[in-house]
């Protein structure tokens, strides 16, 4: 008896091990990924001079990459079943590193966005697929676990792209940004080649669902271009903005429409009847939102009122990746042990008080009060973010769980997007209010370059309205309490029945 103990917990150690190896991997992709999400940001003015191009034209070499993620998100699901899900994350991750080599011997503004558009295609499918892969091998006994392991770059990368990148532009050609991506690509294929498995997600995939793709991917990307574009043109009023964003709104809707009734859909919206399932998707793309939403806001403040450089905002917002590094296994345990509801709905708790104090910072508020209560922050997101998508993927059988990693995936990338285009429209119209429209007619960039003592006058009205823009932010962490205590009693009544269930059932 205690000889087939040893051995069953021995096979689960190996069993663990052998995840541990997997999950290494993915993440390996992903840091790549999400870092060159934010790691060009820092560099744009630098582009713009080397290249010698406008800001605006400059710009699209961030634009062109988020719409290349949002057009080929959708497509993850189908093409996970019909390649298998180690083929066509090499394939993503090849095309990724392809796509950065290009960028790094770009040679005119047009080419840099033509590559970072393939770049972005490589790297739109590279943590979907990394995800499902991970989901399918844990089971729901492990989902908290493995989720929060995959967690760790998605909340690093806001964080330490900015660091990074002010590194290679203060030191070295702004060339290495995309050069850095090469070893750790060459890295990642190489252990995928030897330890992912080969028919890892293959199934019946059926023929692609065209009509969705050509509702779903444009619509995806005309919203995420509109949004993007609200910063820029002064808020959604301009036609650049809200035409894409209604346009693609439209689309979207007519996809759904779609996708209810189609026998295979691109996504399979039917996912969303489960109680459990939609308030943990609503939950991730709102938590998205606050997330993405002030990791833009947070850093302007301490470049436009407190006049940092991006490295040293950078590393400012260190702490909170701190709080989250530190709370992320604690979570993924909690997790598989009491659900992934009530360690969301907690950490929304956690994030939400850890935010208020934001809302009445001011010009010359310490650092070393700031930063505390960035690691709160980031301990509540970690305790948020990972448990609520793991929640979701504890409602899917097996086979749903491809396409159900592309539903998940579009909901955060467009409440990232979201999020983001919403604090930044608020804190220029805050701006507006606190300086007059002169004061804010050219966003953040244009106040960072304002000279020392005209920057000590404005501070303080500064200061309230990034105060200001803050209470959005509460808000949205707030909103996100909805759905998190709905998917804390969609558990607790699925809990009772399956207890229900097991007394009932006759003993044989």
């Amino acid at each position: 008896m205690s000889g087939s103990i040893s051995r069953s917990r021995g096979s689960v150690l190996v069993m663990d091990r052998a995840l541990i190896r997997l999950a290494s991997v993915v993440v390996l992709g992903t840091i790549m990924s999400i870092l060159d999400t934010t790691i060009v940001n820092v560099a744009i003015e630098t582009l713009g001079r080397d290249l010698g191009a406008s800001l605006s034209a400059v710009q699209w070499v961030s634009t062109g990459y988020l719409l290349a993620l949002a057009t080929v998100i959708p497509l993850t699901g189908w093409a996970m079943e019909r390649f298998g899900g180690r083929n066509l994350w090499m394939v993503s991750v090849a095309l990724f590193l392809v796509g950065s080599v290009l960028c790094g011997l770009a040679w005119s503004t047009t080419s840099l966005i033509v590559f970072r558009v393939l770049q972005g295609f490589g790297g739109g499918m590279i943590m979907p697929v990394g995800q499902a892969i991970l989901a399918q091998a844990a089971g729901p006994e492990r989902m908290g676990r493995i989720m929060s392991v995959i967690g760790v770059p998605t909340l690093l990368g806001p964080i330490l792209g900015p660091v990074i990148g002010g590194l290679i532009v203060d030191n070295v050609s702004w060339r290495w940004i995309f050069f850095v991506n090469i070893p750790i690509g060459v890295l990642a294929l190489g252990l995928a080649a030897k330890l992912l498995h080969a028919d890892a997600g293959r199934a019946d995939a059926g023929r692609l669902d065209w009509t969705g793709l050509l509702l779903l991917s444009p619509g995806l990307a005309g919203i995420v271009f509109g949004l993007s574009e609200t910063e820029t043109h002064g808020g959604i009023t301009a036609p650049i903005a809200w035409v894409p964003i209604v346009v693609g709104a439209l689309l979207v809707a007519l996809f759904v429409r779609h996708a209810w009734f189609a026998d295979r859909p691109l996504i399979d919206v039917r996912l969303f009847r489960a109680t459990g399932f939609s308030a943990a998707a609503a939950s991730t793309f709102l938590l998205a939102g606050a997330l993405f939403g002030g990791m833009i806001v947070l850093p302007l403040y301490y470049q436009v009122v407190r006049g940092t450089s991006a490295l040293d905002a950078g590393l400012l917002m260190a702490p909170q990746g701190v709080g989250a590094a530190f709370a992320m296994p604690f979570a993924g345990r909690l997790t598989d042990r009491i659900g992934g509801g009530r360690v969301a709905l907690a950490g929304l708790l956690i994030c939400t008080l850890a935010t208020i104090p934001f809302a009445g910072i001011q010009a010359d508020t310490p650092y070393t009060l700031l930063a505390p209560v960035l690691v709160l922050r980031g301990i509540g997101i970690a305790c948020a973010m990972m448990p609520a998508m793991a929640a979701a993927y504890a409602t899917l059988s097996h086979a749903q769980v491809p396409r159900a990693t592309s539903a998940l995936n579009v909901l955060q990338r467009v409440g990232g997007s979201m999020g983001t285009a919403l604090l930044a429209v608020v804190l220029q119209h805050q701006i507006t209010s606190q300086l007059g429209v002169a004061g804010a007619a050219g966003g953040g960039g244009t106040l960072q370059r304002l000279p020392e003592n005209v920057r000590a006058r404005v501070a303080d009205p500064l200061a309230a309205a990034f105060g200001n823009t803050f209470w959005w932010a509460v808000g949205m962490s707030a909103v996100a309490l909805v759905p998190a205590t709905v998917l804390v009693v969609s558990q607790r009544r699925e809990r009772r029945s399956q207890a229900l269930t097991q007394v009932e059932s006759p003993v044989g």
